[in-house]
């Protein structure tokens, strides 16, 4: 049985702007959470942190993703799901290509039926934060777009916490939020100028010839 109340109480406050203590890191966050879980929940956190590596981010990953009976994932990954997307898209126009390239729909294989999920198909379904992430992708500074689009997630994960306080969903939003804590501890000047090719290496495929001029 998990231990949520001296989890959740052991944990630090998080802002955009923590500082981890003592150097300690993602990693080590998730190691101290983990003895206090149960094997059910561990495995909660397994899935999602399946979720930050970019390697993992299949069609097979977004299906199960959406068809999680835990909320928090299914929810989480469908608002990852159309996020990636809608820089798919983004990139798409900067590059010239064709709008819907390399969007992920679940759409082309021979499993079509198999990915419908709540009414929607794999696209993910209504995107009520798509206003929010256009208007950060049209940043021009980069550093900015990727602020304004990793707020767009702090805010999502907010929205899905609400009101969980000692249970796994509380667990799932905490670190959710460390992931990006945990990216933005890591970022330099050097590392924003490489945003934009950040952004086009999400895109599944290899783009050559693209070069980026810093203004």
């Amino acid at each position: 049985m998990s231990n949520f109340e001296y989890i959740i109480s052991g944990l630090p406050y998080l802002t955009l702007d923590y500082k981890y203590a003592g150097g300690e890191g993602f990693q080590a966050v998730v190691d101290e959470i983990r003895p206090n879980l149960s094997e059910r929940d561990n495995a909660l956190v397994d899935f999602l942190l399946r979720g930050f590596d970019q390697e993992q981010l299949t069609e097979d990953f977004f299906a199960e993703a959406l068809r999680s009976p835990r909320r928090f994932l299914r929810e989480y990954f469908r608002f990852d799901l159309n996020l990636r997307n809608a820089k798919v898209r983004y990139l798409n126009r900067e590059l010239g290509r064709d709008a819907l390239q390399d969007v992920m729909t679940g759409l082309g294989g021979e499993d079509d039926t198999d990915v419908d999920i709540d009414g929607y198909r794999f696209t993910g379904g209504e995107f009520e934060e798509e206003a929010e992430v256009e208007a950060a992708l049209a940043h021009e500074d980069l550093l900015a777009r990727e602020r304004a689009l990793d707020e767009a997630v702090w805010e999502k994960v907010d929205r899905l916490t609400t009101f969980h306080y000692f249970d796994i969903e509380a667990v799932l939003g905490y670190l959710a939020k460390l992931h990006i804590v945990d990216r933005w501890l890591s970022l330099d000047e050097q590392t924003g100028r490489e945003l934009f090719r950040k952004l086009v290496s999400e895109v599944r495929g290899t783009f050559k010839g693209v070069e980026f001029t810093d203004k």
